[in-house]
């Protein structure tokens, strides 16, 4: 979803709440993917049948691929929600997250705000 699209939806304490939340989500599956992997290497067995192992082996390959992407995932999302966060202060008046959309330029991956409190109009980069 655009930073605008789900600013303008829920606004915007309730966006960072749920960008948080998704973010520590996939840092939950990371951690499984981890106890994934530690448990198919404790099930490898070099006397088991062929079939057993390759099972194991790819267990830890799949475990890892999708832990690799979880945590790619997580920092984004983590860091794109601060990186919006830190932006949400008015420049004049510094009041936090009490702003609405003005415009949306996707060009530019920006969203134009206005303060509700002093009518200042700063931008939001994406």
């Amino acid at each position: 979803m655009k930073l605008a699209d789900g600013i303008r939806r829920v606004g915007f304490r309730k966006w960072y709440e749920r960008e948080l939340m998704q973010s520590h989500l996939q840092l939950v599956l990371t951690f499984l993917c981890a106890v994934g992997i530690f448990a198919a290497f404790e099930a490898f067995d070099r006397t088991a049948p062929l079939v057993d192992r390759l099972v194991d082996v790819v267990a830890v390959v799949v475990c890892s691929a999708v832990g690799a992407w979880a945590l790619h995932r997580y920092l984004y999302l983590l860091n794109h929600a601060e990186a919006v966060a830190n932006q949400a202060d008015c420049p004049q008046c510094s009041a936090y997250a009490r702003f609405t959309i003005v415009h949306e330029d996707s060009a530019a991956s920006a969203v134009e705000v206005q303060c509700r409190k002093c009518e200042h109009r700063w931008s939001i980069l994406e």
